[in-house]
């Protein structure tokens, strides 16, 4: 059965609480295996029958909605897709300097070659944006509640995201990549 690794959009923030224990206990009455979850920013594994990845989000959604009574966008990628993103966090640090973070908006869809131009262009001022397929890596020479360029300028250019730091990405890799 495939896995799938999920990453939901702005859960635990203000009044849209989803408590890790409450996903998990949701995420297996919904009859998903191998459920585990990482950290309180919403990133969740599970095993299904389900293949497709515009399924799965879009199973997922409807069962967080009826959970919770709030639309919770998900992100999934596949065990490969994150060792993958974690390679490309990798490959930019090294290529890279940024002395205030490294973060990646995981996006729904991956944008055409001119959105992701136009958002690359917006990089400067000690921001630099980079579009990697379904993720753009923000590195900031700047403290990250200074910066112009954050997730919700990523969601103005391309639609559905959700940020993750770098080291958490890493981590998930480590943990449920392959």
């Amino acid at each position: 059965m495939p896995t799938h690794i999920g990453f939901l959009r702005a859960v635990n923030i203000g009044k849209r609480q989803y408590k890790t224990a409450d996903l998990r206990a949701a995420l297996v009455s919904a009859g998903y295996a191998d459920v585990e979850t990482h950290i309180q920013t919403g990133n969740i594994k599970v095993t299904t029958t389900v293949r497709s990845r515009a399924r799965m989000e879009k199973e997922l959604e409807e069962l967080f909605l009826a959970d919770r009574g709030f639309e919770v966008v998900t992100m999934v990628f596949s065990p490969t897709e994150l060792s993958r993103l974690a390679a490309e966090a990798d490959t930019i640090a090294a290529d890279h300097s940024f002395r205030h973070g490294h973060y990646l908006s995981l996006l729904k869809k991956e944008p055409s070659a001119a959105a992701a131009k136009a958002l690359e262009a917006l990089s400067g001022n000690g921001e630099t944006l980079l579009v990697r397929g379904r993720a753009v890596h923000l590195l900031y020479d700047v403290p990250y509640g200074e910066a112009k360029n954050s997730n919700a300028q990523v969601e103005k250019h391309l639609g559905p995201a959700t940020n993750r730091n770098a080291k958490v990405i890493r981590a998930l890799a480590e943990k449920w990549g392959s």
